[in-house]
């Protein structure tokens, strides 16, 4: 009835009336849904924004790792980085690493038997030497056997005429075919007061060094006392990606040769040394026993 009373009004048919109606709907539709995208596109890039920097702060601060599960999409559209409003961004706190956590310390341990092996193994690796350490190794222990009875030692090593010392707490080491593994902490310490430690081993009580902390804390240690030590020559040699160090270790009931090798992986590099000692003629033997456990048992493996 409406259209019929326009109709003569407006000078037009009914049907041209109805066809511009309907362009209008159609244009109104696509508007509306143009609107809607546009809503959904800001909304997207302000949660990437606040996801932008919120992961920046917590790289910054490196307290916190991000779990984000990935938004479904469909085959058709390029999935689009967004965070769903069924999901949420976790945030794990992670607690920083304990410097009094030890590390083990895993190594390939093959022994020379005699000053000509290790010889010819020296001139062998020649190609790929990198440096030689002249060290001196001086042990403690606490003054009831604190660090003995649980199968701990201290040491302090001098490099190279004391232009460098590192103090170790090592504990229960094991050594099983040529491959040690034990618990190893390190940290510097200020050759001076390393020599000073020495002379006085009480003096380890009162020196500031996180190790020694722990020592006296963990293992109850109220007094120290030295145990003597040996000098070692250490040659270091980068041979096909690998640290080797082969050693001359002067106790002072004899000498000792032995080939080490720390690694994550010591089978394959046990191998790897076996192959290369066999192919050149040089016998060896699994190392059975650690430095120092030959030096307090005070006579060379047989």
């Amino acid at each position: 009835m409406l259209l019929r009373k326009l109709s003569p009004r407006l000078g037009v048919g009914e049907g041209q009336i109805l066809s511009h109606s309907h362009r209008y709907a159609e244009t109104k539709a696509i508007e509306d849904r143009s609107e809607d995208r546009r809503q959904r596109r800001t909304r997207r890039s302000s949660q990437a924004l606040c996801l932008v920097l919120l992961l920046r702060h917590c790289h910054h601060h490196r307290r916190y790792v991000h779990h984000i599960s990935p938004p479904p999409f469909r085959p058709d559209q390029r999935p689009i980085f967004q965070i769903p409003q069924n999901r949420h961004l976790s945030l794990i706190p992670i607690q920083p690493p304990n410097p009094n956590t030890p590390i083990m310390e895993v190594e390939v341990k093959l022994r020379l038997p005699d000053a000509d092996a290790y010889r010819r193994v020296i001139d062998l690796l020649s190609p790929f030497h990198v440096t030689t350490h002249r060290q001196e190794n001086l042990f403690f222990d606490g003054a009831a056997n604190e660090l003995s009875s649980r199968r701990a030692v201290l040491r302090l090593r001098f490099y190279d005429n004391d232009t460098r010392c590192v103090v170790s707490l090592k504990a229960r080491a094991v050594l099983v075919d040529g491959v040690s593994r034990v618990e190893e902490d390190e940290e510097e310490l200020e050759p001076s007061m390393g020599r000073a430690c020495v002379a006085e081993p009480e003096k380890l009580l009162s020196v500031e060094c996180r190790i020694l902390k722990r020592v006296k804390e963990e293992f109850g240690v109220l007094g120290f006392v030295g145990l003597g030590g040996f000098g070692n020559v250490r040659d270091v040699y980068d041979w096909k990606g690998l640290k080797l160090e082969v050693d001359e270790t002067r106790y002072g009931f004899g000498t000792c040769y032995e080939i080490e090798c720390e690694t994550g992986d010591p089978e394959g590099v046990k191998k790897l040394l076996e192959e290369l000692l066999k192919d050149n003629g040089i016998d060896y033997t699994y190392s059975e026993a650690s430095k120092f456990a030959v030096f307090r048992y005070g006579k060379l493996p047989e």
